[in-house]
């Protein structure tokens, strides 16, 4: 796959922790990839910077939170039971991107973008606002991350 968003993954596919050791970025397959498009998008091919993400990183990402979970397609599937626990349904076809405490950021996947916005589903709000935009993108998104991680901060 060319990577034409995501150069900064392929510029830095590690990052050195300050003990010494590397957190390096885990690829999944193009067939996999396929597999996760056939699942949660009718077979239609995924926004450019979410398919260069899971090719650079879907098995780890330094950036991003995939919390527990064996697979992308086990974050998908977790971060949908979360949602039918509680009642809250999302109609468009989404992917989520990462997942912490029960809140998932995804992007919808019928945008028509390369390069997705990223929103936001809380599924313990505690409020009508479970669902909300994050006003910004899925490339934007990694690319501060990364800055900020390299700049010696965390990343989040």
């Amino acid at each position: 796959m060319d990577i034409k968003y995501l150069t900064v993954f392929t510029q830095h596919p590690y990052y050195k922790e300050s003990d010494g050791t590397l957190d390096s970025l885990q690829s999944i397959s193009t067939d996999e990839i396929s597999a996760l498009e056939s699942s949660y998008n009718n077979g239609n091919p995924f926004p450019t910077v979410l398919a260069e993400l899971l090719y650079l990183a879907g098995g780890y990402c330094y950036v991003l939170d995939y919390t527990n979970t064996d697979s992308q397609d086990d974050m998908q599937q977790v971060a949908r039971e979360y949602l039918s626990e509680n009642n809250l349904t999302i109609s468009r076809p989404f992917y989520v991107v990462e997942m912490r405490a029960g809140a998932s950021l995804f992007v919808y996947l019928d945008e028509g973008k390369d390069d997705p916005d990223l929103y936001e589903a809380d599924a313990f709000a505690m409020s009508d606002d479970w669902l909300r935009p994050v006003n910004t993108t899925l490339l934007k998104l990694i690319n501060a991350r990364v800055t900020r991680l390299l700049s010696g901060y965390n990343p989040y």
